[in-house]
């Protein structure tokens, strides 16, 4: 049984909002008249209100190297990821009292914006008191889907430990992987929903000690499922180029929470013996309005059991892995009934899907 104790974010600098990226993005591209014809009404028909960034607008007028953007990142991604690691371990909303640092058993460090080896958790390490037998497991390349697959990692570490710990830190810097000379439209319609994110979770055992540390009625993972569909390379990720990172995104995401999705949501809840309507809230990861749409279809549930992904999504975008964690500490935050239960849900590169059942008490 794995415990979600806490959550925390950290605060990126600089914010735009829905009304001022259509003017940068057509000064960013050229664009004409014509072409901003097309492709304005996808940042009107988002839901986007505003996103923040960890770079100010002006950086995106001009072209960087790989080697400049991925150092940026490096530096960045120390930052932010200590500011959510200290709102985690502090936050009086969720804690009775801080958690030491020194607590903390393992770290999953969760990333697919830039690249750092050693991995970003060491240098975390080096700026904070954690303790040296601390263990590490940093993921990288599993895009919208790695805040969940990091909780489920944690759990089944946990599981495996119950008295132990884990710290889940997803760190995306969409921004920095931002390309000005590619104008395919999937890199234009990533500049209308991706933003910059950075949050952590705190998971521990039923034997760790950590637990007297908490508020009542937190949400315990009690089952997890993972579910990757074969063939589906070019449904989302990068292709690495000598520029950098360029978007893979593709029209048919829509489509597979139809058919890929919905199968998996619904072998999943069948397994568990439970239906929707039993379902207190979905925790799912927001990958853009035509998405939650199409997963309050598939399981036949009011949008309001959705309500903080679309939150979520209107206040910051699609934050790739660091989005989930966000929902996640907006329904913690709320705190659902005793016994409740949730599906926490997210997509990712593979074409993949992973959804955990929580329920709250």
């Amino acid at each position: 049984m794995t415990f979600i104790c806490s959550a925390g974010t950290g605060i990126l600098p600089y914010e735009i909002t829905k009304h001022e990226i259509k003017p940068l993005i057509r000064d960013i591209f050229s664009l004409t008249d014509r072409e901003s014809g097309k492709i304005f009404p996808v940042f009107d028909n988002t839901l986007i209100k505003k996103r923040q960034f960890a770079v100010e607008p002006s950086w995106f007028k001009k072209r960087h190297t790989f080697k400049e953007s991925n150092e940026l990142y490096q530096q960045s991604a120390i930052k932010f990821s200590l500011d959510a690691i200290d709102d985690c371990l502090s936050n009086k909303d969720l804690l009775k009292k801080d958690i030491p640092y020194e607590a903390i058993d393992m770290v999953i460090f969760v990333s697919s914006t830039g690249i750092s080896t050693p991995s970003i958790d060491v240098h975390l390490m080096n700026e904070r008191p954690f303790k040296k037998s601390i263990q590490r497991m940093p993921l990288w390349g599993l895009g919208c889907a790695g805040g969940a697959i990091g909780l489920t990692r944690a759990h089944d570490f946990i599981t495996a430990n119950p008295d132990k710990s884990a710290l889940i830190v997803c760190c995306e810097l969409c921004s920095l992987t931002f390309q000005k000379s590619d104008r395919k439209k999937s890199n234009i319609i990533g500049t209308a929903l991706f933003g910059d994110g950075v949050a952590a979770s705190l998971a521990v055992g039923k034997h760790s000690p950590l637990r007297s540390f908490t508020l009542s009625n937190i949400p315990q993972i009690k089952k997890t499922s993972s579910s990757t569909k074969q063939n589906s390379l070019d449904v989302m990720g990068w292709e690495i180029t000598n520029n950098g990172m360029e978007v893979i995104f593709s029209k048919s995401i829509p489509s597979l929470i139809k058919s890929f999705w919905k199968d998996h949501i619904t072998g999943f809840l069948e397994e568990n013996n439970l239906r929707e309507d039993m379902l207190h809230s979905f925790i799912a990861h927001p990958g853009g309005r035509k998405v939650l749409e199409e997963m309050e279809k598939a399981v036949t549930v009011s949008g309001n059991k959705f309500k903080h992904s679309y939150q979520i999504l209107a206040n910051h975008g699609n934050m790739s892995s660091a989005t989930v964690l966000y929902v996640l500490k907006a329904w913690m935050l709320e705190k659902a009934g005793k016994n409740e239960k949730s599906i926490l849900s997210a997509m990712g590169p593979g074409f993949s899907s992973e959804l955990l059942l929580m329920e709250w008490g």
